[in-house]
């Protein structure tokens, strides 16, 4: 009985039906996304195993790897390839020009230079993106209703992408009177303890972890020195598993379950060129209270009305 099973298994997996799907990360094998994009794809009728397989490689937080991980992906002949980022969006470009390429979490696509325009992007590659122009102010905002008298804020950030974000983020904090200390750290060995030791130094009163790869696959220990320090923080939502004060902006989930709508289509024989660039705009505010109570910072009333999840 064994051996009929793992031959249908087999016989399953050669057919044609059963469609190869590459994903690229730039961060670890944990995580919400991998998951969030499977669950869509069931929610679209799809099987695992039965209807497809996904061909996961992951950067580690290692830009020196996405060449090597797009390149392992293209050699398997896969059917489209999914994705997250635009550093490994561009690396996968490099290595096809005829697989179909969707992303997710994209800052800028047209800046970044993933796509030539929004509503034909042309070429194999489209996708959506989840940034959110707005998103640095909101989270200063959020910090200085939490944090009164807040004055100097720490933007953590990863070495190796470009310094958008880290830019938009100090940008905002000037504008709403904060002074801001620019942390950076690096794969694969980022230095987290000098970092929060630098915002000590400076007297930082809350930090700002950015959506970026290094920052985001060590964010737990972040949270934890970031605690130790009595430091308020804050994060994106979909990363508030690593117990930071605060989550707030756009879902990386989200944009996941809508790559998998991309995927579908194209699976269907839509060509990425002609399916326009997408925005995930909704937003989530979610507030550890038990972390406010760790490192002593009652969470106004107010700003608790507005939070979509509680953590006790």
């Amino acid at each position: 009985m064994a051996l009929v099973v793992v031959a249908t298994r087999a016989e399953a997996q050669q057919s044609p039906t059963v469609r190869r799907i590459g994903y690229l990360s730039p961060g670890g094998t944990t995580g919400p996304v991998v998951p969030a994009f499977r669950q869509a794809l069931a929610g679209l009728g799809y099987v695992d195993g039965r209807d497809f397989v996904i061909e996961p490689r992951f950067a580690e937080g290692q830009a020196g790897r996405f060449p090597k991980i797009a390149a392992e992906v293209v050699a398997l002949n896969v059917d489209v390839i999914a994705l997250v980022g635009a550093i490994t969006a561009r690396a996968a470009m490099k290595a096809t020009s005829t697989i179909p390429i969707v992303f997710a979490v994209v800052v800028d696509p047209v800046a970044d230079k993933v796509v030539t325009n929004l509503e034909r992007p042309g070429g194999n590659v489209t996708g959506v993106t989840t940034y959110d122009p707005q998103q640095p102010r909101r989270q200063l905002e959020i910090l200085k209703a939490a944090v009164p008298g807040l004055r100097r804020v720490a933007i953590l950030g990863d070495r190796s992408v470009s310094e958008a974000l880290l830019n938009a983020n100090e940008k905002e904090a000037r504008a709403l009177g904060l002074e801001a200390t620019r942390l950076r750290v690096a794969a694969p060995n980022p230095d987290i303890d000098r970092a929060l030791a630098q915002a000590r130094k400076d007297h930082a009163g809350a930090l700002v972890i950015l959506e970026e790869p290094v920052v985001v696959g060590n964010r737990k220990r972040i949270a934890e020195l970031a605690a130790r320090d009595r430091l308020p923080t804050m994060f994106a939502p979909d990363w508030a598993d690593a117990g930071g004060l605060i989550a707030y902006g756009t879902s990386v989930v989200a944009g996941a379950r809508r790559m998998a709508t991309y995927v579908d289509k194209i699976l269907k024989g839509a060509k990425p060129g002609d399916l326009p660039v997408e925005s995930v705009t909704g937003h989530e505010l979610i507030i550890n209270l038990k972390t406010a109570r760790q490192i002593g910072v009652t969470i106004p009333p107010e700003l608790l009305e507005k939070a979509n999840r509680v953590i006790e």
